[in-house]
């Protein structure tokens, strides 16, 4: 299969020139996805919330590239406050409990300070 550009529709892919995800048969790789509700372009105050959202516009762009969660083999996770990571792990059981894929949580600024967590993935399509 030819490479596949997916877009969330997001102002940021346009702008920044970027992709949601790419998909190169069997690897997705989805980009750093934060928890902007993209139909609404709206972000909630609260990064539990965040943390969901980032992981439903990740299962969204995944399943456009014919892939699931259960694919997910590397994640990574930017906070801007490390203190705050344990908030967002009851939704990362939720999404990942029984996945278990490779994982780094990383501490740093993150592009918009409304921005609370930004969660990365690479998908394995095997045996597809």
């Amino acid at each position: 299969m030819p490479r596949q550009l997916i877009s969330s529709g997001s102002t940021f892919e346009a702008e920044i020139g970027y992709s949601r995800a790419v998909r190169q048969d069997p690897w997705v790789f989805v980009s750093g996805t934060t928890g902007f509700d993209y139909a609404a372009m709206t972000i909630s105050d609260r990064l539990e919330d965040q943390t969901e959202q980032c992981l439903k516009n990740i299962e969204a762009a995944l399943a456009r590239a014919e892939a699931t969660m259960a694919d997910v083999v590397r994640v990574v996770y930017v906070l801007p406050n490390a203190d705050d990571f344990p908030r967002c792990w009851p939704a990362l059981r939720r999404y990942f409990g029984d996945v278990r894929p490779a994982a780094m949580m990383i501490s740093a600024a993150l592009a918009d300070p409304r921005m609370q967590i930004e969660i990365e993935v690479t998908a394995l399509k095997a045996g597809r």
